[in-house]
């Protein structure tokens, strides 16, 4: 690779078109099978073929997780599905398995081969041995410091690409190798089914007081499993330095407005790392305005910690609405996503520009009759903006609360 690459989660095509919009150099994504995410809309036979030629047509590759541990059922029927990512022209295969591997070099001989977080590689050793069987990127166990990054760099093949893991929810297992769900509820996290036992609250129960619950903690803190999520915007000339050639971003449940803002922020933090200047604040601000637990720097600077007081999710805004079509002279067409009125105060994110705020002018329905709120969820609305902004531009409206979780905690 010429240039770092920002790696965008693509869940559905909503959201890799947004992601593509927003700035990815490429995007990772699965099929109906084989792939970590169940609960993702993913995509089907056909929706593959199309999502890859509309990445291939804007410069963008595609990576199609296939990173679950397979069955032998399961692996009887993979030779098909990876000849229709061989027709369909994925860039690479997202793999863990050693069967898998053999396979893609059968099935899907055009794609490289990626080893997943999965494999949990942790050392040059590893990761060496995985490019002497075909793989040209391993995706780096998320346990692993920027000091350990840089030394596996330095003892590995130059042309083995390095991916980890730069924002995004945190496994409280071992690189995402979890058997808690499949122990409590018999859904497996190895086949994308995790019912995510990790964010439940606990209590303790005596062997004598059945019905009876008991916090765990003196201060009431139940959620011991919860992990915070990563958040390395402030680092990535750091990730550059320590060898890493893809910043990957997590997220292929999120929503597709987080899709598109946290790309955004990432594709101006790299290329303001590249240019060599300082990271603007606004982008900076951007992860604080989509939906996160609190953050901190993961692994890369010692431990992460945890935060135990629950397991919710905070934001700094909500999504007014959508742009669907706009003119030159600002005349747009919404999509309304929560409630607002004229007057408000709003703030305009589009591809490649700035936040912008704004007051909301008068707002008008399908018929062009004014009206004095959107207030139904995806109804149209018609309003003038104060500058272009092409589809796919949001809305946002600022949240008066003040939340928790906002601080960037580091050790470095």
């Amino acid at each position: 690779m010429t240039r770092p690459e920002v790696l965008a989660p693509a869940g559905d095509m909503e959201k890799l078109i947004l992601a593509v919009t927003y700035g990815a150099d490429a995007v990772y994504l699965a099929g109906k099978s084989y792939g970590m995410r169940g609960a993702a809309g993913n995509f089907a036979p056909d929706e593959l073929q199309k999502a890859v030629a509309y990445c291939h047509a804007r410069g963008v590759r595609v990576y199609v997780t296939c990173n679950t541990i397979p069955s032998d059922d399961e692996m009887a029927a993979l030779p098909s599905f990876l000849e229709l990512l061989e027709d369909a022209g994925a860039d690479a295969v997202i793999a863990a398995d050693l069967g898998v591997m053999n396979a893609c070099k059968k099935y899907a001989r055009h794609a490289a081969i990626h080893i997943s977080t999965q494999a949990g590689v942790m050392n040059a050793d590893t990761a060496r041995a995985f490019y002497e069987l075909g793989a040209s990127r391993v995706i780096l166990a998320r346990e692993m410091s920027l000091d350990q990054i840089a030394a596996l760099r330095a003892h590995t093949p130059e042309d083995l690409e390095l991916e980890a893991f730069c924002h995004g929810a945190m496994c409280v297992s071992f690189s995402g190798r979890c058997t808690l769900s499949n122990y409590l509820t018999g859904r497996d996290a190895n086949r994308g089914r995790c019912s995510q036992p990790c964010r439940w609250k606990y209590h303790l129960v005596e062997e004598k007081r059945p019905g009876e619950y008991f916090e765990i903690s003196e201060d009431g803190g139940t959620y011991i499993l919860n992990s915070r999520d990563m958040c390395m915007i402030d680092h990535i000339p750091a990730l550059l330095a320590a060898g890493v050639s893809s910043l990957k971003l997590e997220g292929r449940t999120k929503s597709a407005y987080y899709a598109a803002a946290v790309t955004n922020a990432y594709r101006h933090a790299v290329d303001a790392a590249l240019a060599g200047e300082p990271l603007d604040e606004c982008w900076r601000r951007e992860v604080y305005k989509v939906s996160h637990r609190p953050y901190s720097t993961g692994f890369y600077f010692g431990e992460p910690g945890q935060y135990t007081p629950d397991a919710c999710y905070f934001s700094e805004s909500d999504v007014a609405a959508i742009v669907k079509t706009c003119d030159a002279d600002g005349n747009a067409v919404l999509s309304q996503r929560n409630r607002f009125f004229p007057g408000d105060a709003l703030e305009l994110l589009s591809p490649g520009a700035k936040p912008l705020t704004f007051t909301a002018a008068s707002l008008f329905d399908a018929d062009g009759l004014p009206v004095a709120a959107a207030n139904h969820p995806q109804m149209e609305l018609r309003t003038r903006l104060p500058v272009y902004a092409p589809a796919g531009s949001f809305l946002r409206k600022q949240r008066t609360v003040s939340l928790p979780g906002h601080a960037v905690e580091t050790e470095a």
